[in-house]
């Protein structure tokens, strides 16, 4: 499995903000743009904070065994490609998320009655922030199951197995 690198994440983001600024324009000129649910950065943040949670209790599982503390459970393998899988998949979803509420947020920002829609622009603005936290520990949490690398011997010992190749 190869890991997400941050510029992809950054361009499905820049891609999704002109696709849904454009959408949002066009829409705004049949004059019913569509609202941003309350919910959306609060849904975000959760996700962001569960995956902060499983990183850090990866982590601490894999430096117990790295360090051979008594007790130290073993991370299964299986456990640790679910949770690169989860914060894959959240951090692609949510770049996704985040472009289109950006878009969104853009136009709310420049329509001439921006009072009227003040609220809406900082619901989008806060489920931007929230994604970027979603992508933030998504990130962190691949890089904490990732597996040492094979023959360098210079290897921090992060991995949850040997590599199979």
């Amino acid at each position: 499995m190869k890991p997400l690198r941050l510029r992809l994440l950054l361009g499905i983001f820049v891609v999704a903000a002109a696709l849904a600024w454009a959408g949002a324009k066009l829409w705004n000129s049949l004059d019913t743009l569509p609202g941003v649910p309350a919910a959306a950065p609060v849904v975000l943040a959760v996700v962001a904070v569960i995956l902060l949670a499983a990183a850090i209790s990866l982590r601490s599982r894999l430096k117990a065994v790295r360090d051979r503390a008594p007790g130290a459970k073993r991370v299964d393998p299986l456990v640790a490609a679910r949770a690169v899988v989860l914060a894959q998949a959240s951090a692609l979803v949510s770049a996704l998320v985040s472009g289109v509420y950006a878009g969104l947020g853009i136009e709310l920002l420049t329509l001439p009655d921006f009072a009227a829609h003040r609220g809406a622009a900082i619901t989008a603005g806060l489920a931007v922030l929230a994604g970027a936290g979603v992508v933030a520990a998504a990130l962190w949490l691949q890089h904490v199951c990732k597996l040492p690398e094979d023959g360098g011997g210079s290897g921090n010992g992060k991995g949850a197995a040997p590599s199979a190749r």
